[in-house]
């Protein structure tokens, strides 16, 4: 008998929550396609999916996935953004090639990648602005856990950025770990109170994602699946704290998985799981049909408002999360 494989199988991918509607759709507003895709087919050589476009039909649209915000943050910027941007400017090719799903996507430079950026890259980074389909700036910012660029080289290639997306009135989209103040001030120095922002995948202080809220009243915390982790308590503390008594009782986030990276641990609850196949095995990727594992995950983290008689569901939560990426990205 040959040695059974490590490796799961494709059909885990086939993920459908039943909170999914036309009501509560799937938009993921911070997801890197690209790279998805790449994984998949690193992982799956042989596997069904062998462009992008049948990547999304076969899993994305099936399980109800609405719009996608797609990121660009490499240095030099990757000429392949333009195809997939192309492929998606009339409701004929969106239907046709994406299944009926929408993309769009923002562009900048990731801080990891802060000392690649020169005239030439920021030259593509305009240039893309003026697409149809950019609906803005990023991700861009700081990244002190890592350093793999000059902490001063991140904040004057943060602040470049900024100024330039702020010239266009482009929303932010904001990459920050374990730069609370420099973030903090580089923002408060060159943002205007009422720009559209976009803080990714939060996971700093709670204090510090609170006086952002405070400060900026278009500003959205962007949730990953990394908040349903034993290893993060400060995002969940984030999103209760805005339902304090001294604070608006809203719920200021935005639903986004940061795909390939960081699957919903509660996926691995589903039945399929338990199999002889998926026993003690893990996705290899994220996509964005996972969203609403995560959202599940808020919608137990907060309290009935006042006078209601019903909490929140994971419904409810895609459902606010969806107006909220409208207001930031008018998707």
């Amino acid at each position: 008998m040959g040695k059974k494989s490590k490796t799961i199988a494709e059909s885990f991918f086939r993920v459908a929550h039943p909170s999914v509607s036309s009501t509560a759709p799937i938009v993921d507003t911070h997801t890197h396609l690209a790279s998805t895709f790449e994984a998949y087919r690193h992982k799956y050589p042989a596997g069904e999916f062998t462009t992008v476009y049948e990547f999304v039909r076969g899993l994305y649209v099936p399980a109800g996935v609405t719009e996608i915000v797609d990121v660009w943050c490499e240095g030099p910027v990757r000429p392949l953004w333009r195809e997939f941007a192309d492929s998606a400017v009339t409701e004929e090719q969106r239907r046709d090639l994406w299944g009926g799903m929408g993309y769009w996507f923002v562009m900048g430079v990731h801080p990891h990648e802060a000392k690649h950026y020169n005239d030439a890259v920021e030259a593509d980074i305009l240039e893309a602005m003026a697409h149809p389909r950019c609906v803005g700036w990023g991700e861009m910012g700081l990244d002190y856990h890592y350093d793999n660029s000059p902490r001063p080289v991140q904040q004057e290639v943060f602040a470049r950025q900024l100024r330039c997306a702020v010239r266009l009135k482009k929303p932010l989209t904001i990459h920050t770990r374990e730069a609370d103040d420099d973030t903090e001030r580089i923002l408060k120095e060159i943002v205007p109170k009422d720009h559209k922002i976009h803080i990714h995948c939060f996971t700093d202080s709670p204090a510090f994602a609170q006086r952002l809220l405070d400060w900026f009243p278009n500003l959205y915390i962007g949730i990953t699946g990394v908040i349903t982790y034993s290893s993060n308590t400060d995002t969940s503390t984030t999103v209760r704290n805005m339902f304090a008594p001294e604070t608006a009782s809203r719920l200021r986030i935005v639903l986004e998985t940061d795909a390939p990276f960081m699957v919903p641990a509660p996926i691995y609850t589903l039945p399929a799981f338990s199999t002889l196949d998926g026993k003690g095995k893990k996705l290899p990727l994220c996509h964005s049909g996972m969203v609403p594992w995560t959202a599940d995950f808020v919608a137990n983290l907060l309290p009935p408002a006042e006078g209601e008689r019903e909490g929140w569901d994971a419904a409810r939560v895609m459902t606010v999360a969806r107006e909220n990426a409208r207001a930031v990205y008018g998707v």
